[in-house]
């Protein structure tokens, strides 16, 4: 029976005793009845105001989001849609920014413990503290969920739920894009054409997206191998960085007229967008973005950043947080949770992002 059946039962209840006692019955039979339906009464407020997913049963429903680089577009997204998520559950969210630093997220954390939270959803700066951060969360009994970034251990193998994206599969499709326009342009033999790969070699969920770009358009074009013209450059996930490494790779081959850029985020390659810009080089080349939130701004300026795989901030939201709500109500919660995406380009990503190209 669920609680809205309770509450009706026993206000039915309560109003049959009032009854009862109004039509002069006993004094005592009135006063026992009238004790038991306080205690009903009391019993059904008590279910009325619990929450759902309260681990720690204090009544209240607590979680915290703990973010690297939350002051970005795509978490501040993956945020909102998280908040709202442990809102509608009558709950609390709280959002933390820890940037670049691995102690920022370990105080976080303490400070979740502190506020009784009943579970944290992260995003890790540094993954190579993985362990600790899931050692911390047993020891205090808060229930975890990793979210874009996994907490794993140094074999690659995770350590708790993770919801994110496939990075291969989705690397894989910006290969082909990559290589389509290749072939539409007749560009395989341009010496002049050339191809600027933008890595994040220290992040394990950004990895595959590059590998399955190299991997696409090594097996469609060997050649870029070796001639000279396929060029990678590692940053830290900035747009900032991703402008200054990029910008020194155009300055520094003069040769090259035409640019293919992609990457391993969005910010990155909109760094590099902008580097070709003020390089004068964006008229004659393109840039594929990963995740099309800033795509689609680019798109509408009609900038260099021709396409992008749509993969969408809010569903890794929502999911980290139904997977955290699965998980502090005992259920079985998958290891790995990814998200869909869809290539998208100024033609079509209003259609493919609906509301979400706003």
């Amino acid at each position: 029976m669920n609680s809205f059946k309770k509450t009706c039962i026993t206000a039915l209840s309560m109003a049959a005793a009032l009854s009862l006692a109004a039509c002069g019955g006993s004094s005592a039979a009135a006063s026992s009845t009238a004790a038991a339906a306080a205690s009903a009464a009391g019993t059904a407020a008590a279910a009325a105001t619990s929450v759902l997913h309260d681990a720690n049963g204090d009544g209240k429903l607590v979680i915290y989001g703990i973010y690297k680089s939350g002051d970005q577009t795509w978490f501040l997204n993956e945020g909102k849609a998280a908040k709202a998520a442990v809102e509608a559950a009558g709950g609390t969210f709280n959002y933390v920014d820890v940037q670049t630093d691995g102690q920022k997220e370990l105080d976080a954390i303490n400070n979740a413990i502190a506020n009784k939270a009943d579970g944290i959803v992260t995003c890790t700066p540094d993954q190579t503290m993985s362990q600790n951060i899931v050692d911390l969360c047993k020891e205090n009994n808060l229930n975890v969920v990793a979210c874009d970034d996994a907490l794993e251990d140094t074999s690659g193998t995770k350590l708790v739920p993770w919801v994110g994206i496939s990075g291969k599969v989705i690397g894989e499709s910006v290969g082909q894009w990559v290589c389509d326009y290749i072939k539409a342009n007749s560009l395989d033999s341009d010496t002049s054409t050339g191809l600027l790969m933008m890595t994040m070699n220290t992040v394990s969920s950004c990895v595959p997206r590059t590998d399955g770009e190299s991997e696409i358009i090594y097996k469609n074009y060997p050649d870029y191998q070796n001639n000279g013209r396929m060029f990678t450059v590692d940053y830290d996930g900035t747009t900032e960085k991703g402008n200054t490494q990029s910008a020194a790779i155009f300055t520094g081959h003069p040769e090259i007229k035409k640019w293919i850029v992609f990457g391993a985020n969005e910010e990155g390659v909109v760094g590099a967008v902008r580097a070709l810009e003020t390089a004068g080089l964006d008229k004659d080349s393109v840039a594929v973005g990963m995740g099309a939130y800033l795509a689609k701004d680019e798109y509408k300026k009609g900038s260099a950043m021709k396409a992008a795989p749509f993969f969408s901030d809010v569903a890794i939201g929502q999911g980290s947080v139904q997977a955290l709500f699965d998980l502090i109500d005992g259920k079985d919660v998958q290891l790995e949770t990814a998200v869909p995406a869809t290539m998208t380009t100024p033609d079509n990503y209003k259609d493919v992002m609906g509301d979400e190209a706003n």
